[in-house]
């Protein structure tokens, strides 16, 4: 599928902290910010797919639900074709959701247990198509369903009686039910087996390509990734380190937080797996209610020296394809 030039969303100095308290606080006092998103800036075209990784806690999902504003933002904006979200109050923003739409981690608890699948995937149209009769409904069901691979006899079962992958299908379906600009995927595919995990990214870029859809997808398996993204963006503690093509990624990785995640993933080469020199991290993820000075990653870093806690880096373009967030690339280079 062809990336257009057209931006559909910018997201400038994005950033989601929370207030967190103590168990035992009094209710005046005032709590610590948990910062999950931290200054974040990208921009997202159509027809693209940007990956989204990093370990547990680097704040990947909170930054899927503040792009479609599922979690108040603190600080900085959303720009979807030209309007800022952050702008919108609920009815304006409610309807916006016709043209964003998300696919949720679990996804049998993402579907409404009591409900059955036809009435699951009909519910957006219901709600944001109420001109449609019955019929009409029903048969845009049927063909949604047809496409991401469910057999219409199934159409008045619930959720519980389908395996996780089938419920994935299903959750698939009511996003794209609306025919979507964007779909935010929040880890579509880690609580599926591998095998189901290969038809489920295959089956979303079929449907990208047939419906010109752009995606972001957030993964925590680099292969999964690799295979459908088109750009990739790397968090760290809420902080974007390094954004890049795929093959500028995956081949000449710049931050020493990616080269350590790329170094991790296996290679089906025996040869080359045995000859692979593995950067361990050293210590523990810090804090995001206490996150270090200047450069977040200098805890864990080899590279960091003393002016590293000085200053907080931001993304840099080394190329048209690769920017970076690292005050000492020239020298670790």
């Amino acid at each position: 599928m062809t990336i257009s030039d057209k931006i559909l969303m910018e997201v400038n100095n994005l950033k989601v902290h929370f207030n967190i308290k103590s168990d035992n606080a009094w209710p005046w006092q005032k709590g610590h910010a948990l910062k999950a998103v931290d200054g974040v800036n990208l921009t997202i075209y159509e027809g693209e797919t940007l990956g989204v990784v990093g370990e547990s806690g680097c704040g990947k999902s909170t930054l899927a639900r503040a792009l479609l504003r599922l979690v108040p933002i603190t600080e900085g904006n959303v720009v979807w074709l030209g309007q800022d979200l952050t702008d919108l109050d609920k009815k304006q923003m409610r309807d916006k959701r016709q043209e964003l739409q998300m696919i949720f981690q679990d996804p049998l608890a993402s579907l409404n247990p009591r409900m059955t699948v036809g009435d699951i995937i009909a519910e957006p149209l219901q709600t944001f198509q109420p001109h449609l009769s019955k019929a009409e409904i029903k048969q845009e069901v049927r063909a949604m369903m047809d496409k991401v691979g469910l057999l219409p006899n199934v159409i008045n079962r619930y959720p519980h009686e389908f395996s996780g992958g089938q419920c994935q299908r299903i959750g698939i379906a009511r996003a794209l039910i609306l025919k979507p600009k964007l779909v935010v995927c929040d880890e579509p595919v880690s609580a599926l087996d591998v095998s189901i995990q290969a038809q489920v990214v295959n089956l979303l870029k079929a449907l990208q390509a047939e419906m010109n859809l752009s995606l972001v997808f957030i993964a925590h398996d680099l292969s999964v990734v690799k295979h459908i993204s088109d750009r990739v963006l790397v968090m760290y503690l809420g902080n974007a380190v390094e954004l890049a093509s795929r093959q500028a990624l995956y081949e000449t990785p710049q931050h020493p937080y990616t080269k350590a995640l790329l170094s991790a993933v296996p290679v089906p080469d025996p040869k080359i797996e045995r000859d692979k020199k593995i950067q361990l991290l050293t210590g523990d993820l810090p804090s995001p209610i206490s996150p270090p000075s200047g450069c977040v990653f200098r805890t864990r870093c080899p590279h960091a020296n003393e002016t590293c806690a000085l200053q907080k880096p931001v993304l840099q373009p080394l190329s048209d394809e690769q920017q970076a967030a690292c005050i000492r690339l020239a020298d670790i280079a």
